[in-house]
């Protein structure tokens, strides 16, 4: 509690879990990804990245990942960069050094300090039925008004 110094960030440990598909830092790929297995995002992919919704899919996005694109998957880290709407269906963490421009659906949420969304965050609860955005984006508007 006291005298402990915290990490300034912590680093994804890619032997905490196993990734089948590693897209390393100097590739980049053009296209849409539809992952069968865990995902883990060093380089740039610019288009989707989507993951099978009945099968416990993560998919990370390394500190030097980029996605321009959205991203969908049961578990979803992101570390780098994405441009484009999320779609966690169970969890989602952000660390510290993550940046998100667009929209983040999500089941659970972690983030860290020093993270930065620029979009809504949306809570997935399979209670209530899901809107589209534009119904969500008019209640914002009436709410703000």
């Amino acid at each position: 509690m006291f005298g402990k110094k915290k990490s300034p960030a912590s680093p994804l440990v890619l032997s905490a879990e196993k990734f089948d598909t590693l897209i390393g830092p100097q590739c980049e790929m053009h296209g849409r990804i539809l992952a069968k297995d865990s995902l883990r995002l060093d380089g740039t992919v610019v288009g989707h990245i989507e993951a099978h919704s009945d099968l416990p899919i993560t998919v990370v996005i390394g500190a030097s990942g980029v996605v321009q694109g959205d991203v969908r998957a049961h578990r979803i880290i992101v570390a780098g960069k994405v441009t484009g709407n999320i779609h966690a269906l169970e969890r989602i963490e952000l660390h510290t050094s993550a940046l998100v421009q667009g929209d983040i659906k999500y089941g659970s949420l972690a983030v860290e300090h020093g993270a930065r969304v620029l979009g809504l965050l949306l809570q997935i609860d399979s209670q209530i039925p899901d809107h589209s955005e534009d119904e969500v984006r008019a209640v914002i508007r009436k709410a703000k008004a």
